[in-house]
């Protein structure tokens, strides 16, 4: 079954505004799309126009503007901003909360604007951007329209977007050098964990350090991300101190109002509100508010030498779900046209379509790493990927890696150290590691972890795993 009925490709911002004063209620824009084909499969969303936004030059920008403010547009990845000088220098809080939103190959295709839209008071990036004070440029034909974040959301998943308006644009002013700010979260793991509850504090101190601005904002424990006023109150005035922290922490824990779910017991998020505050104005009262953050030199991205998407010219390109318009892309170095894919995401049209079945379909929500492929030099999951996004880009699969008949050191490397116990896992283990080496060639076993968190092996077979990466570094360093 089809996931839409049309997909189309713009290759201006114009079309796209047009596109959506057409469609309407109907349409939605697309750009990482790792939450919103989620979505559309639980039937939270379900929009049958999808209008893809990753062809237009220019939205992938984070820049300083002459009005002083930040600036980023809506195809800025989470991948792009964490490892963002400019954010982790002047805006650390949002590079933060972007560096712990799911794992690499799921920061490589979702996109800042993306997470804000979707509107769950679970997302990492709204909580930081309240903290921040950022504000949003809609834009349709009617004209553009500035709105503050805070007035962006009226509940669970809703917010003031009309159908017919794009968010173009995010913007709020840098952390000057008498501000500092953090962002603080727990999860039920590592990565790849919605937030139980979140945090973003930023502070402006006077030359005495005595703080005379405060903001604090709470994720996942009300139906939008929320402000803890009175806790903010009871810092201004104040050197930050022992008593000082408590009183805040505490303050901030009274204002959250949470509910009991899965993830949480509504007594537990409170707890842990009181936690995180506490730990968040701590670690600047320390002045070591980057809690690891790594620098960007340093930062695992699993985009290899890939440095920004490749852009489409000429006219809106349209792909019909039940329509004869191929998808024409590169495959494993092979030029390939594939027709009545149209309607389907990307790991379904290799293995069904071109018979490339070594990416793998696990959980098809993004969380298991089983069908990591490279998709115009970045490591990307093709289950989260509608299928026409392929048109024009270029694809290497497991299938793909090795050359003229010799296998990959990764591969070669996986078989002398055992690290293969089902298998189910190993293809998508495998483009994940080979990326990492072509990014680092060195990498430390810390790194080797980070680029591996995306993958889940239900055999337990990491340590092996993770021996054979690091042979395979050893092995190409004497090549």
């Amino acid at each position: 079954m089809a996931l839409w009925d049309v997909y189309y490709t713009v290759t201006n911002l114009d079309d796209a505004i047009r596109l959506l004063r057409e469609h309407k209620e109907k349409a939605r824009i697309v750009a990482g799309g790792t939450d919103l084909l989620i979505e559309m499969q639980n039937k939270v969303r379900t929009p049958s126009v999808l209008i893809d936004v990753t062809r237009v030059g220019g939205l992938d920008e984070i820049r300083m503007g002459l009005d002083g403010l930040i600036h980023i547009g809506p195809m800025v990845t989470h991948a792009q901003a964490a490892a963002s000088p400019l954010l982790q220098e002047q805006a650390l809080p949002l590079a933060q909360a972007c560096w712990w939103v799911g794992a690499p190959a799921l920061r490589n295709r979702g996109t800042i604007m993306g997470n804000l839209v979707t509107a769950s008071p679970a997302n990492d990036t709204i909580t930081a951007l309240r903290a921040l004070r950022a504000s949003l440029i809609l834009r349709s034909e009617r004209g553009d329209r500035i709105m503050p974040l805070s007035d962006f959301y009226t509940g669970v998943r809703r917010t003031v977007l009309e159908p017919d308006e794009m968010v173009v644009d995010l913007t709020f002013a840098p952390l000057n050098e008498n501000q500092r700010g953090v962002y603080l979260k727990l999860g039920l793991r590592r990565v790849l964990a919605i937030a139980v509850t979140n945090v973003a504090i930023v502070l402006t101190f006077d030359e005495n350090r005595n703080i005379t601005g405060a903001r604090i904002a709470l994720g996942s424990v009300a139906p939008t991300i929320i402000r803890a006023s009175e806790a903010e109150a009871a810092l201004k005035g104040t050197p930050l101190s022992a008593g000082s922290i408590a009183e805040a922490a505490n303050r901030a824990a009274q204002a959250a109002r949470p509910i009991d779910d899965v993830r949480g017991s509504a007594w537990f998020r409170t707890e842990e509100v009181r936690a995180l505050v506490q730990r968040g104005l701590e670690a600047i009262q320390m002045d070591a508010p980057r809690l690891g953050l790594p620098e960007p030199d340093a930062m695992v991205r699993l985009g290899g030498k890939a440095k920004r998407l490749p852009k489409l010219c000429g006219p809106t390109i349209a792909h019909h779900a039940d329509g004869d318009e191929p998808i024409q892309c590169v495959v494993n170095g092979e030029n390939v046209s594939v027709q009545g894919a149209n309607g389907k995401t990307l790991l379904r049209m290799l293995r069904e379509d071109l018979g490339l079945t070594g990416s793998k379909p696990g959980c098809e929500e993004g969380e298991c790493g089983a069908c990591t492929i490279w998709l115009d030099g970045m490591a990307t999951l093709a289950c989260l990927t509608p299928a026409p996004r392929a048109h024009g880009a270029r694809i290497t699969t497991i299938e793909g890696l090795s050359k003229d008949g010799e296998l990959h050191p990764v591969q070669e490397a996986f078989i002398k150290e055992d690290a293969v116990q089902c298998g189910y896992c190993t293809p998508g283990f495998v483009m994940s590691a080979a990326k990492l080496l072509e990014e680092i060639p060195h990498p430390t076993q810390e790194q080797i972890k980070t680029a591996l968190s995306g993958n889940l092996c239900r055999c337990t077979g990491y340590y092996k795993i993770i021996r054979a990466v690091e042979a395979a570094a050893m092995a190409g360093s004497k090549n």
